[in-house]
């Protein structure tokens, strides 16, 4: 586990903000010099505390359906399961998909156009792998109040926090 001390926690406060910040932006923000800043990042990025992206909003390209779809999976060998796991990771509209303890085995996140493309897709998935799929649940993403923003500062209080007990 990495410690972050408060200027990185910033820095990465920052970034999340607004990823095009310019690094002097961010240098006066933290009291540190342009090399020092460019210096933090490059490490956390080579440590793999965060890595530079861009985020795509499906939404704004026609695919008005980000769905989330639960998976439960039964009587298949591994071989089997990673074929259907790798045919997910490829498949152009499947964003993400994550394995998921509990109920389910399987959480991914499909986008369509609309619902007859919903249809289709998820009508193909799941007869392509019928021998395998047990179950299967969609739910519409209608709004996203908050995605993937981490207020480190937070973060890492609590976590000295709970050291300290």
């Amino acid at each position: 586990m990495e410690k972050l001390d408060e200027k990185n926690c910033i820095i990465l406060n920052l970034l999340q903000e607004n990823c095009r910040i310019s690094l002097t932006n961010i240098a006066k923000k933290v009291n540190l010099s342009v090399d020092s800043v460019k210096k933090r990042i490059n490490k956390m990025i080579k440590k793999e505390i965060f890595y530079p992206k861009i985020q795509i909003r499906p939404r704004s390209l026609g695919f008005n359906n980000i769905v989330d779809i639960k998976i439960k999976v039964h009587n298949c060998n591994n071989q089997e399961l990673e074929k259907f796991i790798e045919y997910l990771k490829k498949h152009p509209r499947i964003a993400e998909v994550f394995s998921v303890s509990g109920a389910w085995n399987f959480s991914i996140v499909l986008i369509a156009k609309d619902y007859k493309d919903l249809g289709e897709i998820s009508t193909s998935i799941r007869n392509k792998f019928s021998k395998i799929i047990n179950g299967w649940s969609e739910s519409l993403t209608t709004t996203a109040y908050k995605f993937e923003n981490y207020d480190l500062l937070k973060l890492m209080k609590i976590q000295e926090d709970k050291k300290n007990e």
